[in-house]
């Protein structure tokens, strides 16, 4: 299993009434399934949240993709208000996921391969406490596999340096703005959309081709 974690990561109707009951029984039949599908979360914060929704949205398994506003000390905090970086939060997204479909350590191995975990505070040109790098973990599952990994990826001296990405406990999550939400698929045309996501997600497509959905969206 770590093997191939880390080699991963490298790489880059009678006509009528019959009908009718069958159409009831195909609904019913539709409805056990869908309450027997059991998800989990994972919340994680990469710099951008528009850019991690837009990875993550694309993945298979993952049923849902917030944005907002994680492990700080204001409550219902504004956009504004998180840009300031003295809020506490970082801008992050909640992935609601099937883990019959796509375990933890796979979100982990899109989580740390879709950023740059070595540098603190900062993605690219976006720099403050808002934009760094952290795992919030829901439960000691998590956060052993967090670790776990963090651990692996510096003992392989992947990176030049070593991994700041933050694993701290889940305390607090708030959803953004309605217009932060879906945003790469709303806005593909929008300039930091263009320049900085557009290259993300393609690399993203690329490298893990065999684990997109069909579908792109919540």
């Amino acid at each position: 299993m770590i093997s191939w974690l880390l080699s991963t990561v490298i790489s880059a109707f009678s006509l009528s009434s019959c009908a009718e009951h069958k159409s009831q029984d195909n609904i019913m039949s539709e409805d056990r399934t869908a309450v027997a599908v059991k998800t989990d979360t994972a919340t994680f914060a990469t710099g951008c949240f528009w850019c991690t929704e837009a990875i993550f949205q694309r993945l298979k398994g993952v049923t849902k993709v917030i944005s907002g506003y994680s492990g700080g000390h204001v409550a219902n905090p504004t956009y504004e208000e998180v840009c300031t970086g003295t809020t506490g939060h970082a801008e992050a997204c909640q992935v609601v996921y099937d883990p019959q479909q796509v375990s933890f350590d796979e979100l982990l191995k899109v989580f740390w391969k879709t950023h740059d975990p070595t540098t603190l505070n900062r993605q690219g040109n976006d720099v403050g406490t808002q934009y760094r790098s952290v795992v919030f973990y829901h439960n000691d599952f998590q956060k052993e596999r967090a670790e776990h990994f963090k651990q692996l990826l510096d003992s392989s001296k992947i990176y030049n340096s070593p991994v700041v990405t933050a694993i701290e406990p889940y305390t607090n999550f708030y959803s953004a703005e309605d217009y932060h939400q879906n945003y790469y698929n709303s806005n593909p045309n929008q300039m930091y959309c263009r320049l900085v996501i557009q290259p993300k997600v393609e690399k993203f497509e690329k490298v893990f081709k065999d684990e997109l959905k069909s579908g792109v969206g919540n």
